[in-house]
């Protein structure tokens, strides 16, 4: 049986992150809570002029074998597991002079930050806590009695709590602290548990975890009877999840899918090489473009497909300045993320409430190995990111005309975003700038022909003599399985093909585009999004 009030009066504290543990030390010691420690935990806290117990204290033992037994012990488990009402418990504690602890403050070694850091095999092992996690979960199982404390966040939850109890924590508070503790060593398992895996080359483990912290409820998800929210995994790459939010209202679920996107496509392109901005509608790319400047880039991507772009997401691979917010602003955009932003661009956005500005301080590495998870009934899919890279020496001319320098830096191009729309993928680029985007068809002739249109749309929309398909390059994510959709891409006038080849028909496919005057290259890598 649980007591709903339980009064603090012995906290065992054992942290690595001493963020905050002085003032939640004096705190306890002010309500007159005895407190005891272990090892760095302990001279801090005598450091700061407080009293405390070490642990070795009262298990006669002194810490050894470079700090890894210290807490495991009867006296140490039995004050945290003992159940206070059961009448053998309390007969064997004061057999045995064990005292009750009433509260664990623990946070564990820095394994994540120390993989997190490249450290090397024999560094990660000894960052793997023993003693924290066993005590966390004892003390955790026994919250009918004891109140487990594992992240700072909740030292001024805690607090607040004695504050309002006269000293003392209540049986929901302590329940839900519980579920915290047992959340973070699940969560502290999986880490070990994948990195170990990966550093001893074990691809498909027995056993997988997956863990995360959260970060946001959504106000619902995709749609507004499903409810939603975000959690972190604790990766560094720079993305949605690490950036700055510097003006508008929460991002919402489709939001954050969508900028992820965005800003995942628009990390393809080297900041070196210069400006390139992407534009995102639904997780597919409806614009992307390179420039001389970021407003150039962004007024080619734009051209592209000016009715989808209202109410997109837009992504920049270096810094967003003024001339550029001051252009985004004349349509209405949602969210607008890059890896900096000037302090003008900043304050031309501030005039737009509803949109929302983000910042990362870098761009990830699209060719970093990664994982991603799918869930489906009754299990996960799981595979490698998709860091797939062709070069201008993987490509292979397989037709009768070579492709031009300048046709061969677009088919590159367009291979780039291909990768980032939804299959069955087609995308007409044209100097640098996509001039037509075909997605997520069952076709690939249907996605052929829709870009195609698009491209004429926009055309007769700026007044244009001719769609800028004319003399453009095509990409196409997977082979084409027939020769009409190349040829139909042709009809819309590109000159040059980029695709993985592979079909039965190649053959075929090879012979129509000879007749059609086109060039086609070859990757022999597909890039399926689904």
């Amino acid at each position: 049986m649980s007591l709903d009030l339980v009064k603090i009066r012995r906290a065992l504290l054992s942290v690595s992150d001493k963020s905050g543990l002085i003032e939640l030390a004096t705190a306890l010691d002010s309500k007159g809570v005895e407190l005891l420690s272990t090892g760095g935990t302990a001279k801090a806290i005598r450091d700061a002029g407080l009293p405390v117990r070490d642990v070795s204290e009262i298990t006669n033992f002194p810490e050894m074998m470079d700090g890894r037994v210290k807490t495991l012990h009867p006296m140490v488990h039995g004050g945290l597991l003992a159940l206070r009402d059961n009448d053998d418990h309390v007969a064997a504690m004061r057999e045995h002079g064990i005292s009750e602890i009433d509260l664990l403050v623990v946070n564990l070694y820095p394994f994540e930050e120390t993989v997190a850091k490249g450290g090397d095999y024999d560094d990660c092992i000894e960052n793997i806590d023993i003693g924290g996690p066993a005590m966390i979960r004892a003390a955790a199982k026994n919250h009918g009695f004891v109140s487990v404390v594992v992240d700072v966040d909740d030292y001024h939850t805690l607090l607040q709590s004695l504050d309002q109890n006269d000293g003392a924590t209540d049986l929901a508070f302590r329940q839900k602290l519980a579920q915290t503790a047992y959340a973070r060593t699940g969560a502290y398992d999986a880490a070990v548990s994948t990195w170990m895996a990966g550093a001893i080359g074990d691809t498909t483990p027995r056993r997988k975890a997956i863990a995360g912290t959260f970060v946001q409820e959504m106000r619902y998800g995709e749609n507004p009877h499903q409810s939603a929210s975000f959690y972190s995994n604790g990766d560094n790459r720079p993305g949605v999840s690490t950036a700055t939010q510097h003006q508008g209202k929460a991002l919402s679920y489709n939001n954050i899918n969508d900028t992820d996107a965005a800003f995942e496509l628009v990390s393809e392109f080297d900041p070196s090489n210069g400006p390139a901005v992407a534009i995102i509608k639904h997780a597919n790319p409806c614009g992307v473009a390179t420039g001389e400047t970021f407003s150039a880039a962004y007024e080619r991507a734009f051209q592209c497909d000016q009715t989808s772009a209202f109410g997109g997401i837009i992504a920049l691979n270096g810094t967003l300045d003024g001339a550029t917010a001051e252009q985004i602003c004349q349509i209405f955009t949602e969210v607008v993320i890059a890896p900096n932003a000037t302090d003008e661009a900043k304050e031309i956005f501030a005039a737009k409430k509803n949109l929302r500005l983000l910042t990362t301080g870098g761009l990830p590495d699209i060719h970093a190995a990664g994982q991603t998870w799918r869930q489906v009934a009754g299990g996960y899919l799981i595979q490698d990111r998709d860091n797939g890279f062709i070069g201008l020496d993987d490509l292979q001319v397989v037709t009768e005309r070579k492709p031009t320098d300048a046709e061969m830096n677009d088919m590159l191009f367009a291979w780039k975003v291909a990768k980032h729309v939804k299959s069955n993928a087609i995308v007409y680029v044209k100097d640098g700038a996509t001039v037509g985007v075909g997605a997520g068809q069952m076709s690939r002739v249907d996605s052929t022909r829709i870009a195609a249109r698009k491209a004429q749309d926009m055309a007769e929309a700026m007044g244009l003599a001719q769609p800028l398909t004319i003399g453009s390059v095509v990409a196409s994510d997977a082979f084409f399985p027939f020769s009409d959709g190349l040829l139909t891409a042709a009809e819309a006038g590109a000159t040059a093909v980029i695709q993985p080849g592979g079909s039965m028909r190649d053959a075929e496919v090879i012979e129509a585009a000879n007749k059609a005057g086109l060039a086609m290259v070859y990757t022999s890598m597909r890039h399926f999004k689904h």
